[in-house]
């Protein structure tokens, strides 16, 4: 029996417990049930009235009184038909009208958000940022000081949607206005306040901040709760966890971020990530080992790092479970002076 031939069945039963048996509230009862199931299969009004008729004709109901009766049942069910498919039809106009303002959401973010990839003949860079949904919660930056100096961002906002998306062209905004000529304890300090001044208080965002001067090789960052980043030391085929103190952005007022250096040496690159890569579930559920994504950096370590990322995207994105999606994003830095 197919769906729609049950549909009918439970339709007659509730006429004739209605007409003949004595749990007449009970036959009232289903109809409500009966109104969602034919609503979940965008039947109208106008067929269920007619599947009435067809039904009385087919149980031989030709006496008067029984079918006035009748229509007690069928006024029942298209007025909880009715009133449930207006609630449904007002939910589907809000949900168009929400997938129309998200549209626009992604569009802006998409324009306000977008980082040029400066080109260097002293290093190579490569980027990628893919949200989970429309709307991003992930972001990167990169400003070229023009001065041999080079600052990036990676961060992650502890939310979703709309909000998510404000709360990250604000920190872009405020990392274009006065990134120029700060390090990186700095700027985390001063983007800290545009935070908790400026976003929801129950709206966090963590960062990976740095400061990389290509003509001494070396790296100044600073982190406010982000995923530790790493350094591959291409002469010893290592990865070096780098990490610095600091809380998340917009949890204390007047937060400090510490500051830590390191030199990055020929064809050694820098690479940062959300946890959108870190914590990526397989379709067996479970999370992904970080060490296979290791292997991979390495397998692809004389190649640009733009191609790297979006190796590693592609790979990811064949065991990802895709009902357990994440905003990803992987930045990676190589110093590309060559081996002595």
């Amino acid at each position: 029996m197919t769906y729609i031939d049950n549909i009918v069945s439970n339709y007659k039963d509730i006429i004739q417990l209605y007409l003949y048996g004595e749990e007449q509230g009970e036959a009232i009862e289903r109809c409500q049930t009966f109104s969602e199931e034919v609503i979940e299969m965008d039947a109208s009004p106008e067929e269920i009235v007619s599947l009435h008729i067809e039904l009385l004709d087919d149980m031989g109901i030709q006496d008067g009184e029984l079918v006035k009766k009748s229509l007690d049942i069928l006024q029942e069910v298209i007025i909880s038909f009715g009133f449930t498919y207006r609630d449904y039809k007002s939910m589907m106009n809000k949900l168009e009208i929400h997938d129309k303002e998200m549209d626009v959401a992604s569009s802006l973010q998409e324009t306000m958000l977008k980082t040029a990839i400066p080109t260097f003949d002293t290093m190579e860079i490569g980027a990628i940022s893919v949200p989970a949904r429309k709307v991003s919660g992930d972001y990167f930056n990169i400003i070229d000081h023009k001065d041999g100096m080079l600052s990036f961002a990676v961060a992650d906002v502890i939310g979703k949607g709309i909000p998510a998306a404000i709360a990250m062209s604000m920190i872009k905004f405020g990392m274009d206005s006065y990134g120029y000529s700060q390090l990186p304890s700095d700027s985390l300090r001063k983007l800290n306040r545009v935070v908790e001044k400026n976003v929801n208080q129950n709206m966090f965002v963590t960062m990976f901040y740095g400061l990389y001067d290509h003509s001494t090789d070396l790296l100044y960052y600073s982190s406010a709760g982000h995923e530790p980043a790493l350094i591959y030391r291409y002469e010893d085929d290592e990865f070096e966890e780098i990490d610095a103190k600091g809380v998340v952005l917009g949890v204390k007022a007047h937060a400090r971020y510490e500051q830590r250096e390191t030199k990055i040496g020929p064809k050694d690159m820098i690479i940062v990530f959300t946890d959108g890569v870190t914590e990526l579930r397989k379709h067996d559920d479970t999370f992904i080992d970080f060490e296979n994504v290791k292997d991979m950096i390495r397998q692809a370590r004389d190649h640009h790092p733009q191609d790297i990322v979006q190796y590693i995207y592609e790979s990811l994105m064949r065991i990802q479970n895709p009902n357990k999606k994440d905003d990803l994003t992987l930045f990676i830095l190589k110093n590309n002076k060559n081996l002595d």
